[in-house]
């Protein structure tokens, strides 16, 4: 017998050589084995016939016979097959002499690579509900998940104890599931002596590569344990990875990750998706992130994060969390960005008082940039912020779309004042740039902020055209006080502690208090600015208005140059007009307001004035000079009515009726020649008309005419062209001062 069997065996190796490269030895315990035909050497038998000798090359390999089922003769391969089945595991391994070794207790299966192949495969398959899949290789190689179900109680479904990189293939449709336990047993010691560690339900201490269209579900019911965690780097090109569960982080890698494909789902108790102290890159894929829990993150990590493609849709419900979180920089190229943000504002102790910290989007401890994304953010806590950074924030292209409903509250400050904590769609400690693409923002919280800057604000560029809508409705809060006392915060369109400088492009603007506030100057050029609701509409210490299309509508005043003193007395502050179109419509508070002086050097300036005193439409509390451009003011009939002063370059007329003036009834002026100089129709009734123009000349004779038609071009109520008639005659008058006072 004994014989026989070897010589079956010493002829099928005989044949082999010819035909086929490798042996594989099959063993009843479901383990098979593979070896070079070409390193094989001899097969032999113990004297009793029991054990059966394999000399391969250096190796002696011994068996049991009544262990062998088989020996068969195929091609090379250089793929290991484990296949679990319950309890227990099948195992093909091509590479058994050749630096691979599968052992398995159970269906536990432990890999020892020693091998300096790159192309190693490790495919899985199968279902254990008490397994686990852990390797030790020198090299690279690639794990394949070929429809596999490890369930591990004790550690990690799948454990890589290899600081080499794994090449993760979900291959095309098979669904993989992997869980870890709640309580994980100690660990092992490595070879240096060290506890191994086991952070996740799918662990690796190298960099891990997936690929592939399959599916890969990730259990992680550890209870200080990640769903999938790497010691090292992460990237996902590929695969449909979901995370239905994670203690920890879903998704975490210390050395930071990339994502160029496949469909990423993360639910999780901590961090969504974490690079730690590394980078985060996303150029493709599809990522759906949820939390719920408080002080979270959706996408976070030390470094920075790139986002220039894919889909990425974050919700957080938690209160304090961040969707985006950054500590070094965020960049936003490209991909469509949608987050959900509902958590409220925390009270943190500091100082005297507290600190808030907010539910926050996109946040950044450096800069952010947006130069191409396409962001909606929705954001429903209170005092919840869209876009905060703690350095500046610079917008060149795409698209922002911001809505925040969550109200604002009061609270004391860490230095024991009281103070309130508001919702802002756009903030930034330092400045912020829009430089093109398109910014909306709509706020409805009470005192809740478009876009708030510590440092300046600039809008546009010579070459460059955004697109900014901003919107406030929500009510002011107390702070403290009462009646003239009062300390309110406000909502806001536009706050700056800095310059704003609106160099191009088109801002629109409806806000429930200020149009755009600056604690130093505003700057408007080339631009076309239209403000349609505001209390006031632009304020600051320096108001120039250089070129462009301005439009402003208030409650208040509508162009406010002042220091914040209040009072009678000139206090520095200065409204300049240098050219382009500007018309101002008050429905309650002056037109044009400066605590200091006001400088018309050029430009179209019309103002719709107030409907009743003792408000005007032009109010100063220093000089007012007219050195250029075309101003036209109607107003009331109150005796604080001011005309432009004596040190004016140019003309101007103080014209007052003693009668109210209905807003249907035209105001006409034409020169001796019969020539128009101006025809006006304001937007309400009115009883003054203030205006100067570089075709009033001294000593010329001018006739004022009231109501009749005109055929022109009516343009914010100034007509041009056309031809006026049936008016009804009311003053000639001749100019003998810069400023000619008339009665009609």
């Amino acid at each position: 017998m004994k014989k026989g069997i070897l010589a079956v065996l010493c002829l099928a190796v005989s044949i082999a050589l010819f035909a086929q490269e490798k042996m594989y030895i099959h063993k009843s315990d479901n383990f098979t084995l593979g070896a070079l035909i070409s390193s094989t050497d001899s097969i032999y038998f113990s004297n009793d016939g029991n054990l059966a000798y394999f000399r391969l090359g250096s190796t002696l390999a011994q068996y049991p016979v009544a262990d062998i089922d088989s020996i068969t003769f195929g091609e090379n391969s250089n793929t290991i097959y484990i296949t679990y089945n319950g309890s227990s595991v099948k195992v093909i391994n091509p590479l058994a002499f050749e630096g691979v070794s599968v052992v398995a207790e159970g269906a536990d299966v432990t890999v020892t690579s020693t091998s300096a192949s790159p192309d190693i495969k490790y495919n899985l398959t199968g279902i254990t509900a008490d397994g686990m899949f852990k390797i030790y290789s020198d090299s690279q190689y690639i794990l394949q998940l070929n429809g596999v179900n490890i369930t591990n109680p004790d550690w990690p479904a799948i454990n890589i104890q290899s600081e080499m990189t794994t090449s993760v293939e979900i291959l095309n449709g098979t669904v993989n599931t992997l869980t870890d336990g709640v309580n994980y047993a100690d660990p092992a010691i490595n070879g240096n002596g060290e506890t191994e560690d086991q952070d996740g339900a799918f662990f690796s201490e190298g960099r891990l590569v997936f690929s592939g269209s399959g599916n890969l579900t990730i259990n992680g019911l550890g209870a200080d344990q990640h769903a999938l965690c790497s010691d090292d780097f992460i990237e996902i090109n590929g695969g449909i990875i979901t995370v239905s569960s994670a203690v920890k982080d879903g998704i975490h890698a210390n050395d930071g990750l990339t994502i160029a494909g496949g469909t990423i789902n993360v639910t999780a108790t901590k961090d969504a998706i974490d690079g730690d102290t590394g980078n985060v890159l996303i150029s493709g894929g599809s990522i759906t992130t949820l939390n719920i829990e408080n002080d979270v993150k959706g996408i976070s990590c030390d470094g920075t994060l790139t986002i220039s493609g894919g889909t990425l849709d974050l919700t957080l419900s938690g209160d304090q969390s961040k969707a985006l979180k950054s500590d070094l920089g965020i960049t936003l190229s490209g991909g469509n960005i949608t987050i959900h943000t509902s958590g409220d504002a925390v009270l943190e102790p500091s100082g005297s008082g507290y600190d808030p910290s907010y539910c926050t989007a996109i946040k950044c401890d450096a800069s952010i940039s947006v130069s191409g994304a396409i962001i909606t953010i929705v954001s429903t806590g209170k005092a919840g912020k869209a876009i905060s950074s703690d350095a500046d924030i610079l917008i060149t292209a795409g698209t922002i779309n911001i809505t925040s409903s969550g109200n604002g509250a009061t609270y004391t400050n860490s230095s024991g004042v009281a103070d309130a904590y508001v919702a802002t769609c756009l903030s930034a400690d330092g400045d912020i740039i829009i430089d093109g693409g398109s910014l909306t923002t709509t706020s409805s919280g009470s005192a809740g902020k478009g876009i708030s800057a510590d440092g300046t604000l600039t809008i546009g560029s010579s070459n460059n055209t955004p697109i900014v809508n901003i919107t406030t409705t929500g009510t002011r809060i107390l702070i403290s006080g009462s009646g003239s006392n009062a300390v309110y915060a406000e909502a806001k369109a536009v706050k700056s502690d800095g310059d704003v400088s609106i160099d191009n492009g088109t801002i629109n603007i409806a806000s429930a208090d200020d149009g755009i506030k600056s604690e130093t100057s505003i700057a408007i050029s080339n631009a076309t600015l239209t403000i349609t609701n505001s209390v006031e509409g632009l304020e600051a210490p320096y108001i120039n208005i250089n070129s462009g299309n301005v439009s402003v509508k208030s409650s208040d005043d509508c162009l406010n140059a002042t220091f914040g003193g209040g009072g009678e007395a000139n206090d520095g502050s200065i409204l300049t007009f240098n050219g382009g179109n500007t018309l101002i419509n008050t429905t309650g508070g002056d037109g044009l307001d400066s605590n200091g002086n006001i400088i018309i050097n050029g430009g179209t300036i019309i103002v719709h004035g107030p409907p009743s005193a003792p408000e005007v439409g032009m109010d100063y509390n220093g000089t007012c000079s007219v050195n250029g451009g075309l101003l036209v003011i109607s107003g009331t009939n109150s005796n604080m009515t001011q005309a432009p002063g004596n040190s004016s370059a140019q003309y101007s007329i103080k014209a007052m009726s003693n009668t109210s003036l209905s807003s249907a009834t035209l105001f006409h002026l034409q020169n001796a020649s019969a020539e128009d100089v101006v025809t006006f129709q304001p937007m309400r009734n009115y009883y003054s008309i203030i205006f100067s123009s570089s075709d009033l000349q001294n000593g010329a004779t001018y006739s004022i005419y009231t109501g009749g038609t005109c055929t022109g071009t009516n343009t914010n109520g100034l007509y041009s062209g056309g031809t006026y008639s049936g008016g009804t005659f009311k003053k000639t008058f001749t100019i003998s001062n810069k400023v000619t006072r008339v009665n009609f």
